[in-house]
């Protein structure tokens, strides 16, 4: 039987906007290298693969390159496929079991609230040669589970950056960089960029699990746990987070863009 394949815009109410990301409904169990080379044909940031196991749904996450631990907008791509197909009740929780642990998404409204692990950012001294490849000299710099992590002077600066993707390639030890600043707009508390390289992505669009690091430094930083972010790219995207304690809540919405079979 062909396997339903769906490319989908998160964190976004329209169309060609936001991040896409492929989800692919699986019927077995799938190898890995089967997986990964589905996600390079695919070529998106991510590629979600989904197989139900009783009261819970399996994720991984793809990039063209490699499996990752933890994907914001594949897994919100993922719950609005599920709801989406009828196979779930709109007004039943999805629960995920993946490398990161068991992960929900609740449905509310025009939005998809995912429940997430926060990710703490420690201050540590840049890998030899990242500050030069990002073209940045930042206020705060330091490390997460998976990424590097800068905070720039301004929003402008943040947004005007154009980093060399090729020396960013040969950074060892972290999956990506997180750039941000406090946002200058009433409607965002503060904004971000996503480089990744190493792993297949140049600039990811909008992603949520930086949002796991944002979220705790930026609810420190404006003393407040309730704050909404955009993150800058050619595309753009807006992340609402609530910090609760050692979980993160991000917010956003999706929209389904392509609905195809996978030709076994």
């Amino acid at each position: 039987m062909p396997t339903p394949l769906f490319i989908v815009d998160a964190f976004t109410n329209r169309r060609f906007s936001g991040n896409p990301a492929a989800v692919c409904l699986l019927s077995e169990e799938r190898d890995a290298g089967w997986m990964l080379s589905v996600a390079a044909e695919v070529n998106f940031s991510e590629t979600a693969f989904v197989l139900r196991r009783d009261d819970a749904f399996s994720l991984r996450w793809f990039t063209p390159m490699a499996e990752v631990a933890l994907c914001g907008h594949a897994t919100l791509a993922a719950a609005h496929v599920l709801w989406e197909s009828h196979l779930l009740p709109v007004g039943t929780p999805v629960i995920f079991e993946t490398l990161s642990g068991r992960l929900t998404a609740v449905k509310s409204g025009a939005w998809i609230n995912l429940d997430f692990p926060t990710l703490a950012v420690k201050k540590a001294d840049p890998p030899i040669g990242l500050l030069e490849a990002l073209g940045a000299k930042p206020l705060f710099f330091g490390l997460s589970r998976f990424d590097a992590f800068l905070k720039l002077e301004s929003e402008e600066l943040v947004r005007a950056l154009t980093p060399d993707f090729a020396a960013l390639r040969q950074i060892k030890g972290i999956r990506g960089t997180i750039i941000t600043a406090e946002s200058k707009s009433l409607e965002y508390d503060f904004v971000s960029r996503f480089f990744a390289p190493a792993v297949g992505i140049d600039e990811d669009p909008v992603t949520g699990s930086a949002h796991c690091c944002l979220a705790p430094y930026w609810a420190e930083e404006l003393d407040r746990n309730e704050l909404t972010g955009y993150q800058a790219s050619a595309r753009g995207g807006t992340v609402r987070v609530s910090l609760l304690g050692e979980r993160v809540q991000l917010a956003g919405q999706a929209v389904t863009v392509v609905k195809g079979e996978l030709v076994r």
